[in-house]
């Protein structure tokens, strides 16, 4: 069996000749310690694209023992139309700056800090800048769309052997990054139709791009969204505000994926999710993505009990282990184990892995999963 038919099996509650290794990337710093420990040439960070699918990824995950990353995916662009430039509004004696990015956020970036920067401002502060600023690049045009790219694809849609997914964008992760999380909580109570006014026009635009790059006739064999809108204790808006105001964009999109065969139908959001799942799953989303473990111990394990074979997913190994021993390897694997059978999900690590991981707890682990579940 190829990848690709692999997923397919898996998802939906067949029998496969093994599970697939599947991987989520790597930090950055993870890869310098790694070309530094010499698990090869420190030239790929420099002559090698190594983001998500790219070439440097694939070498890596080749030498690791994975099979396919989930997150690299075919796209169009949804996102500002044109976007801002990026500029440097001032600079601290500490050396850290305050940036207006490409979404127009007003960030605070610090030369130690090697995450996500400090949010401390917008440009999308009311409707006066709504309509100024961001309107007219939040319109539908042909340009979005990589038809060129998307007839490649097409001519190889028998000939693949691994998953290929097709990214639907944001339907609120990205007003977020167009507000930051403080002024979007405020302007649902200040401004409600301007509120529902973003919502809609970014979905729009998500949903005209998803219906275009659908029609060139390329055979997806799943979709994916991204979120992170929630945080450790649960999400950064009310369940009931995304029921209505962001679930029936859902909908809609995934309606038409599935006239387009393709009901596989992921959703990256990091954080405690547990609130904002039956939304999802009510409006056609079916698979959760990363499964973060976290201190919350996310698992697909009640959520099957839960919702039933309603909810797939893929991700949820604990990749902490990679910072500790074998055994500890060994003990997240049988924590899977019982996952696994249930069917209609695949282990893969709940984020990134970090610098702290050993690069042979890694090679461990993708050998013995192949082991246990081949």
């Amino acid at each position: 069996m190829t990848n690709r038919e692999r997923v397919q099996a898996i998802m939906h509650f067949q029998p496969v000749d093994r599970v697939p290794v599947v991987a989520f990337g790597y930090w950055g710093e993870t890869l310098e310690k790694w070309a530094d420990e010499g698990h090869f040439p420190k030239a790929w960070l420099k002559e090698l694209n190594m983001g998500d699918g790219a070439e440097g990824d694939r070498a890596v995950m080749e030498k690791l023992g994975f099979d396919f990353n989930w997150q690299p995916t075919s796209g169009a662009h949804v996102g500002l139309n044109p976007s801002f430039e990026r500029t440097v509004l001032s600079e601290d004696k500490d050396g850290s700056i305050l940036v207006r990015d490409h979404n127009g956020l007003l960030i605070r970036e610090k030369p130690s800090n090697k995450s996500i920067p400090s949010q401390v401002g917008t440009t999308l502060v009311d409707r006066e800048a709504w309509e100024e600023h961001y309107v007219h690049r939040l319109q539908f045009s042909e340009d979005r769309i990589p038809y060129a790219h998307l007839e490649k694809l097409k001519a190889e849609n028998d000939t693949r052997e691994n998953p290929l997914g097709f990214h639907c964008g944001s339907l609120y992760g990205f007003v977020r990054d167009l507000m930051g999380v403080e002024e979007l909580s405020y302007v649902q109570l200040d401004d409600p139709e301007l509120y529902e006014e973003i919502i809609n026009t970014c979905a729009d635009v998500c949903y005209r791009v998803l219906e275009k790059a659908l029609s060139v006739g390329v055979k997806f064999d799943y979709a994916h969204f991204w979120e992170d809108i929630c945080f450790k204790n649960g999400p950064l808006v009310h369940p009931a505000t995304f029921e209505r105001c962001v679930g029936p964009h859902y909908k809609r999109m995934t309606d038409l994926l599935r006239k387009h065969g393709v009901d596989i139908i992921s959703l990256d959001c990091d954080g405690c999710i547990d609130l904002l799942i039956p939304t999802w799953l009510d409006n056609g989303v079916n698979t959760m993505f990363p499964i973060e473990v976290g201190t919350w111990n996310a698992s697909i394990g009640p959520w099957r009990e839960k919702y039933g074979r309603r909810i797939l997913g893929v991700g949820g190994m604990d990749k902490r282990v990679f910072a500790q021993d074998k055994a500890a390897v060994d003990r997240e694997i049988e924590r899977l184990r019982p996952l696994v059978e249930m069917g209609g999900y695949i282990p893969c690590p709940d984020h990134r892995i970090a610098p702290d991981a050993i690069w042979e707890n890694v090679v461990y682990y993708c050998e013995r999963f192949r082991h246990v579940f081949g």
